[in-house]
């Protein structure tokens, strides 16, 4: 070979290496923003945020014209949108923003009023081909306005660059007050313009009958406006310089554009006060000056650097989008709502500051986040396990009540049970709280929460109602409140129970244990099904088990095999027999729905016959049931169909039901890894069920401040969608007869090996 010839193939190749380089993708670059936004609350559009983001900047387009609209907010099938609003939690809204061209309105009116004429909003139709999305990015162009809209976001802050026509009078409206997912109202606001590059303003907002929040903002332009206007009403005041009132208030600036003219707006917020928004302002977003591009790549980063905590590597590329799409919907949809320097507004709206956590995080309700999203964070985000027992603590010593579903901070007495106790308890079995005084402090706030009857504070609820019946009786009796109560409270008690243990408390462990069980109190052992009970002892009567008389989002037949902290105890209460063929047919009738019971579900008094129901959340655990009535490759073969068929990888099915804030997407990523926590990780040891993996292999890369393994890797051999059953299973070289390890076998680091196969092993996984 000549040295030409060999200068020439050394060439090539390199090309060829940069080339493969270029084609690799990393997990940031699977997300599907749009994934499911066909079907989904308010909290999970395509928005631009950060993980666990104050602000989430995106478009809004289900407007209606006032009230609760249930799911409102972004919907992938309108070719709309209405504004970009920079608030999306659950109960809360604020701040929406858009650039108009069009003639002049500063009314919000429906998505589908006119486009021309009176009454024509300012809302504007959109070439779908341009709506773009990425973590931390969304873009569109506005058809009716001719405007280019791009964003990006640090965790308080946005950018937005508008690209404008040639116009006389281009505008930048800015509405406090918008249709949402949860109404909400305007009691006070002011906008004031504070320079021809920069406003100031509040929204002193009610929603949900029990979220006060305060919405206090900056905004920055990157050139001198023309004009600042406002509007209160239908009443529009030109050229001023600052607007107040209540309700409909808003503002709008004025530029002459020229062709392909850009204006940037940068926003700072704060639940706290405008100067705090200046403050995260100038902190989080100023650095970056005007460059959007910077911005992108910050968020960017950030969102791949959490993402890539797990590498997954065969199964499809829609496997692969479906994964980290999951991924990034448990950090997408729940906010931090302290100022970088620590402030925060407390339930009394008190300021306060950081005193337990380096973050106060807030959203919608902990319902059984214990089976999955919980187990996300305490393996690959650790620290923001340790924030949310903070939260808590934060919440107990300024208002002596912990938090089942802190709303902007606020107590929304949302969902049931108090499952907050299983996430602190979980970080202390799991060694994540190592700190002897605050764990004592944890148990103070859980064993508080377990004996004290829930109260109405600071205009919500909190703690839980009906605890008193409870405790008198050893259940809830139906004409007094919901039977499910019984088995969320219950559950509760057990996760205290173990805390106890564990810090040597035996008189306490002895009476919550004891607690634990009073499940048993309303399961019927004619019928075996949980029976909703009166004050009497006497069952109702012409029991069905597929109402929902007394059950909250679910029927009688879901909610009798929900008993997470004693499956072995319910096993023997419905006998194992029955209990296996009862959980099987359902899993196979509920095979031509995709696992899920889609709306019908929420409603209340209805016979409902739905089964297996993977659309909410009391019935995410059935698959797994089967490791604890001796039929493991029954848990491998539905978490498996489940995966396939409950979740897809398009705009329109992502999933079906009802995703909060991620434990739809948190049960995907565990279960695809062949993972599952039955009782939260509040045992002692905590323990997981395994199932059948997704991937051929995991990579698990574990956090050294918290955890001294480096990382812990899951392979599957010879696996496919057809080898879905373990045929045998290998801890660190050792056999594994059960199908569980320990969560300290996955944070020391280690492999985890499966051998799969086609047929079940029906000798695998039984073994005591």
């Amino acid at each position: 070979m000549t040295m030409k010839l060999k200068y020439i193939l050394v060439f090539l190749l390199n090309l060829y290496g940069i080339i493969l380089i270029a084609q690799v993708k990393r997990p940031v670059d699977y997300v599907d923003v749009f994934m499911g936004t066909s079907n989904s609350r308010w909290m999970l559009g395509p928005y631009a945020t950060m993980p666990y983001g104050m602000v989430q900047l995106g478009p809004d387009n289900q407007g209606a014209n006032q009230g609760y609209n249930w799911m409102a907010g972004y919907e992938y099938a309108i070719n709309s949108v209405d504004g970009f609003s920079h608030f999306h939690a659950w109960t809360m809204a604020g701040l929406r923003i858009i650039p108009t061209t069009a003639d002049l309105s500063f009314s919000d009116e429906p998505t589908d009023s006119p486009y021309k004429g009176a009454g024509a909003g300012y809302h504007s139709r959109i070439e779908k081909d341009t709506e773009k999305g990425s973590p931390g990015y969304y873009a569109v162009y506005l058809y009716d306005h001719d405007v280019r809209a791009e964003m990006s976001v640090t965790t308080r802050c946005g950018l937005q660059r508008y690209t404008f026509p040639e116009k006389k009078e281009s505008r930048i409206l800015i509405d406090l007050q918008f249709p949402a997912e949860y109404d909400f109202n305007v009691k006070d606001a002011k906008i004031t313009k504070v320079t021809d590059t920069e406003i100031e303003g509040y929204a002193q907002s009610s929603s949900a009958g029990f979220n006060d929040y305060k919405v206090c903002f900056v905004l920055q332009f990157d050139k001198p406006f023309q004009t600042f206007n406002g509007w209160t009403g239908k009443q529009l005041t030109r050229d001023c310089e600052g607007i107040a009132g209540k309700g409909d208030v808003g503002a709008f600036v004025t530029y002459k554009t020229k062709k392909g003219e850009q204006v940037h707006v940068r926003s700072g917020v704060s639940l706290v006060s405008i100067e705090q928004a200046r403050l995260n302002l100038k902190t989080e977003m100023e650095p970056f000056g005007w460059d959007i591009e910077a911005v992108k790549r910050n968020a960017e980063t950030t969102w791949n650097t959490l993402l890539s905590t797990i590498q997954v590597d065969g199964g499809t590329e829609t496997d692969k989008v479906k994964f980290y799409t999951n991924l990034y919907r448990v950090f997408a949809a729940k906010q931090t709502w302290n100022d970088v320097n620590g402030k925060y507004v407390d339930p009394a709206e008190n300021v306060q500051t950081l005193k337990y956590s380096n973050n106060i995080y807030g959203g919608d309700a902990f319902w059984n986040t214990f089976w999955n999203s919980n187990g996300v964070l305490s393996l690959i985000a650790p620290a923001m396990m340790e924030n949310w027992v903070g939260t808590q603590l934060e919440l107990f010593e300024h208002t002596g009540w912990t938090s089942k579903g802190p709303a902007g901070l606020e107590y929304s007495g949302i969902m049931e049970g108090s499952h907050e106790i299983a996430l602190m308890v979980a970080a202390y079995q799991k060694g994540i709280i190592k700190n002897k005084t605050i764990a004592e402090k944890v148990y103070e706030a859980i064993k508080f929460m377990m004996l004290n009857e829930g109260v109405d504070i600071y205009g919500g609820s909190a703690g839980n109602p009906q605890l008193k019946e409870y405790m008198k009786f050893g259940y809830v009796p139906y004409e007094i409140g919901k039977t499910n109560k019984v088995l969320d409270y219950a559950f509760d008690d057990y996760c205290v129970a173990q805390m106890a243990k564990s810090l040597g408390k035996k008189a306490d462990y002895n009476y919550f244990i004891k607690r634990s069980q009073n499940y048993r109190n309303i399961f019927n052992t004619d019928l075996k099904f949980v029976v909703p009970k009166d004050s009497n002892g006497q069952w109702i009567p012409n029991y069905d088990e597929f109402s929902n008389n007394s059950f909250v989002e679910g029927n009688g037949w879901e909610y009798s095999f929900y008993v997470p902290h004693d499956a072995a105890g319910l096993i023997g209460l419905m006998g194992k027999g029955l209990f296996n063929k009862r959980l099987d047919d359902g899993f196979e009738k509920s095979v031509e729905y995709r696992f899920a019971a889609h709306a019908l579900d929420r409603t209340t008094g209805e016979r409902n016959e739905f089964y297996i129901n993977q659309g909410n959340e009391i019935n995410m655990q059935p698959a797994f049931l089967f490791n604890y009535s001796g039929k493991p490759w029954l848990a491998q073969k539905w978490s498996r169909a489940i995966l396939e068929t409950f979740y897809g990888a398009t705009p329109y099915h992502g999933w079906e039901g009802d995703e909060d804030e991620g434990q739809m997407g948190a049960w995907f990523v565990m279960s695809s890894m062949g993972l599952f926590e039955m009782r939260g990780g509040t045992e002692i040891n905590p323990e997981l069920d395994l199932t059948s993996p997704l991937f051929n292999s995991i990579t698990i890369k574990l956090n050294p401040t918290y955890y001294k393994g480096k990382e812990f890797i899951i392979e599957a051999h010879n696996n496919s969608k057809e080898n879905i059953y373990i045929q045998s299973a290998t801890l660190n070289g050792k056999a594994l007869t059960q199908a569980k390890i320990h969560f300290k076998d996955i944070v020391n680091g280690g492999k985890l090996e499966f051998e799969m196969g086609p047929l079940p092993n029906e000798n695998w996984g039984v073994g005591k």
